[in-house]
């Protein structure tokens, strides 16, 4: 169980890292390279961005969930080698 969480822990962690390096700032971002074209002009937000939040902010939800149970199953201190 608790080697499941940790690579949940890591690979929410790497997918962070990518995802939020994707989104676009001020300028343009790596998403709007990508599809350009994808824009929705009512709200002026590509839908690219949308899915892209949407997948940021799950990969947070499985990072925190995850982290949270690490630390209930493994106090601090408890972890021998």
């Amino acid at each position: 169980m608790v080697i499941v969480f940790l690579v949940l822990l890591v690979l929410s962690g790497i997918g962070l890292i990518i995802f939020i390096l994707m989104h676009s700032g001020k300028g343009t971002g790596i998403s709007d390279a990508i599809a350009s074209s994808m824009y929705s002009t009512q709200t002026g937000t590509s839908i690219i961005e949308k899915n892209l939040d949407r997948i940021t902010i799950a990969c947070a939800v499985v990072f925190l969930l995850s982290l949270v149970v690490l630390m209930i199953v493994y106090p601090h201190g408890t972890i021998s080698q």
